[in-house]
């Protein structure tokens, strides 16, 4: 297991690589609670961010924590500290942003699957919420 992917309504998919040394514990604890589905909206303060906050829970720590994110980078918002405004929030960066509050940084989107992460969340800016599965992904399935 080295990442995660997402599959759209159309069956495309977009792959992302696990921060497994920045950000184990979160990386370890996401891949305990795929795969799921669930509507993802665009951002309203944060950027160009899709999201959501009803994701199942991960009860993790603070790690490799920033309200700063790149272009691709996907967070999650621990639940410690309790003071943390994006508790149990799920984001994906697709182009510039900046947090509400220090989320765990703990993947990003392939390099090759930029341009397609990029479509995504211009349509959801566009067009409104979409569903979407976040699934297992394994940089094997590719070799």
């Amino acid at each position: 297991m080295n990442g995660f992917k997402i599959i759209t309504s159309e069956q495309q998919e977009i792959r992302f690589v696990f921060y497994e040394k920045e950000a184990p514990i979160t990386s370890k604890a996401f891949v305990g609670i795929l795969p799921f589905t669930r509507k993802f909206f665009h951002a309203r303060i944060s950027g160009e961010e899709i999201w959501i906050d009803d994701v199942p829970t991960l009860d993790i720590i603070q790690e490799n924590a920033s309200v700063f994110t790149e272009p691709g980078e996907v967070v999650f918002g621990p639940m410690n500290p309790s003071r943390t405004r994006t508790a149990n929030c799920f984001g994906i960066y697709y182009g510039t942003g900046k947090g509400l509050d220090a989320c765990n940084i703990f993947a990003k989107v392939m390099d090759e699957d930029k341009e397609k992460l990029a479509v995504l969340g211009q349509s959801i800016w566009k067009n409104g919420a979409q569903e979407l599965t976040i699934t297992s992904y394994s940089i094997n399935e590719t070799l």
